[in-house]
């Protein structure tokens, strides 16, 4: 069964693959070059003697130097507007978020533009932009041009639903199959003691994010984000919109109100935290969440001895209350993370090369699974990664972070493989339970905004945003009253500058996606 959950998800849940140049050697300089490389605002810090930057530079003759390492005047990593007013740039610059920095100084002449580079001198990224032109589109600033070579996520399905299939069991439920049925569950978890404890102290809704008690809405039809960060636009029909101004938002935040108030949804939620799913599964407490599927799946195994019968699984999104059934979360597709050339940068042309190797096939492999014979081995083809790996006291990816790979502040391209090798059953069948039906929405990828755009933005979005935050928290936690509240709310967002945003946003979105 798990072969063939793999086989199939990896067909059908990674999207197209781009399509890879087969290089001959990765070798760029016959002679080391060092190039400067700073990692600015990141948790990151970027580590000379990980395994997998050792063998990127017998690989590539490339050596990064971990900018000012040797200079007392130049710390190891610093704001990167601190860095550009003390004009102390690097080589290369990486970053989390770095996106919309480069795309603002880059056109000023902070950082190079790539265009020219990768049409000459970067055949895997300039196959792979051809193919996929809403990549370019996504990444080039508002005058065109190429400033950073992003972090590209693989895969379709990141976060979905999770019930407890041992209480639904027990108490003679099946799966609920939309809203209305969703909310007896609810109240059956609540009232029928499904932990068989004698007291009412299960938690039927909870989330160690409370942003994902928001994916809620859309079973009213309402959206909680667009894209893989929080609160932000989405695009409907090829216009941008914000989720937090129509009216299915405003019915959906009056059932979340009167779940919360009906003791459907965590009181905690807001408070409790990250270690929620820990504390809650753990003590037979909650029923179900929207989480990331591997890691929650991973619960099965290790409460299997202390809760028995244990039994958390993947649940279909219930049909909204007009019958649409819609999983708002996907992986992105682009990142605003990666890697920019600095405009002191003396190598361009290694410099493109370099970034372009780790979007070959050699590349692609270090990045996401680390050194071969140190992590994994090349079994037909594909790499494998070592039992003591997959089955290791620390978490996968916590186990590649320490040696250099599936690094965010570098640009590169993921594969979706490494994730799956260490997925159990219940994950796989959860993404292909998920992958049956055209449940994923539209990802909006986002805008370059050019200086006026910029201005408009910084001027009115901070407060709107923050208008929008605290009702929202206030209406579901029954503070005030969304019904009450809602044209004072609609008019205050109008005075806050909500329509010049939208507009401003719009027309950028066209420029960017129409003609890019």
């Amino acid at each position: 069964m798990k072969n063939i959950l793999r086989t199939f998800v990896s067909i059908a849940a990674l999207g197209t693959p781009f399509s890879l140049c087969a290089e001959t050697s990765s070798r760029i300089v016959e002679t080391p070059l060092e190039l400067t490389f700073l990692t600015g605002n990141s948790n990151y810090e970027f580590d000379e003697t990980w395994p997998v930057e050792q063998a990127a530079r017998e690989m590539t003759g490339i050596h990064l130097v971990l900018f000012g390492a040797n200079s007392d005047d130049a710390p190891k990593s610093k704001s990167l507007k601190n860095m550009l007013e003390d004009d102390t740039v690097p080589d290369i610059v990486g970053a989390r978020n770095l996106k919309p920095f480069v795309n603002e100084y880059g056109p000023v002449g902070a950082f190079m533009g790539m265009n020219e580079l990768i049409e000459k001198h970067a055949p895997n990224l300039n196959a792979l932009l051809k193919e996929r032109p809403e990549i370019r589109s996504a990444i080039q600033a508002a005058n065109g041009e190429i400033y950073y070579i992003p972090y590209l996520p693989d895969g379709k399905f990141g976060r979905g639903y999770f019930i407890r299939q041992d209480w639904l069991d027990g108490l003679g439920l099946k799966a609920p199959e939309n809203v209305a049925e969703l909310k007896q569950v609810l109240i059956a978890f609540r009232d029928r003691d499904p932990n068989g404890n004698g007291e009412q102290d299960e938690i039927p809704f909870f989330a160690r994010n409370w942003q994902e008690m928001l994916r809620l809405l859309t079973l009213w039809d309402g959206r909680s984000t667009g894209s893989d960060n929080r609160h932000d636009f989405y695009v409907e029909n090829g216009v941008l919109k914000h989720p937090y101004s129509g009216e299915n938002y405003k019915e959906g935040i009056r059932n979340l109100s009167e779940w919360y108030a009906e003791g459907l949804i965590d009181p905690e939620i807001f408070s409790r935290g990250s270690k929620a799913r820990d504390q809650l599964l753990s003590e037979n407490l909650g029923g179900v969440t929207h989480d990331w599927f591997p890691s929650t799946s991973l619960y099965n195994t290790s409460l299997k001895d202390k809760i028995p019968g244990f039994k958390f699984s993947a649940l279909l999104p219930p049909e909204s209350v007009s019958g649409r059934r819609v999983a708002e979360h996907r992986r992105a597709q682009v990142k605003p993370d990666g890697w920019a050339i600095g405009y002191k940068n003396e190598h361009p042309i290694e410099t493109i090369k370099y970034f372009d190797f780790w979007f070959s096939e050699e590349g692609r492999r270090l990045s996401n699974f680390g050194v071969e014979g140190q992590q994994y081995e090349v079994v037909d083809g594909q790499a494998v990664f070592h039992d003591d790996v997959i089955h290791g006291s620390e978490a996968v990816n916590a186990q590649l972070w320490a040696v250099g790979a599936q690094i965010p502040v570098r640009g590169y391209y993921q594969d979706y493989q490494y994730e799956l090798q260490w997925s159990n059953d219940i994950a796989l069948e959860g993404v292909n339970l998920y992958d049956q039906g055209d449940y994923l929405l539209d990802e909006y990828l986002g805008v370059a905004l050019n200086e006026i755009e910029q201005s408009i933005f910084d001027r009115y979005w901070p407060r709107i945003q923050s208008h929008m935050l605290s009702k929202q928290k206030a209406w579901i936690t029954g503070k005030s009253d969304v019904e009450k509240d809602w044209l004072e709310y609609v008019e205050t967002l109008e005075i806050y500058g909500f329509s010049k945003v939208m507009n401003m946003m719009n027309s950028a979105y066209k420029r960017q996606y129409e003609q890019g």
